[in-house]
């Protein structure tokens, strides 16, 4: 991929972890919890797979992801292992909450995670300038 290419491939998901997180702010408000769980791992993906790609790593699955976001960011300390908890949380809760029947997730669990996401998203976004 040329630098260009790159670059604007991960401006994209940058941009796209903003909107989603927008998203997830409304799903707070209306108390969509699931949902806002849902848009909120969502938010990280897309920021997650904005620094692996700067970074020249490829993955075709969440699972893949996640685990090169550990493997290269959270085991040698450039991200808190607090911010890899979060993600890996949020990774569980969106896959309970989508595909696990009668799960039904409140605002006690899902309401602390919205700020910390959006603290998240700036730790990335600096390890991206």
């Amino acid at each position: 991929m040329r630098e260009n290419e790159l670059e604007a491939l991960v401006a994209y998901r940058l941009r796209r972890a903003e909107e989603t997180l927008e998203e997830a702010r409304v799903m707070r408000q209306m108390g969509h919890w699931n949902t806002c769980v849902n848009r909120l791992y969502y938010t990280a993906f897309y920021a997650v797979s904005a620094l692996l790609v700067k970074d020249g790593h490829r993955a075709t699955k969440h699972s893949g992801v996640k685990a090169l976001f550990n493997q290269h960011y959270v085991k040698p300390g450039i991200v808190s292992k607090e911010k890899g908890w979060l993600y890996n949380r949020l990774f569980d809760l969106r896959r309970e909450g989508d595909y696990i029947d009668f799960v039904s997730l409140d605002s006690d669990i899902v309401e602390p995670l919205v700020s910390e996401t959006e603290e998240f998203i700036e730790t990335i976004r600096s390890l991206l300038s």
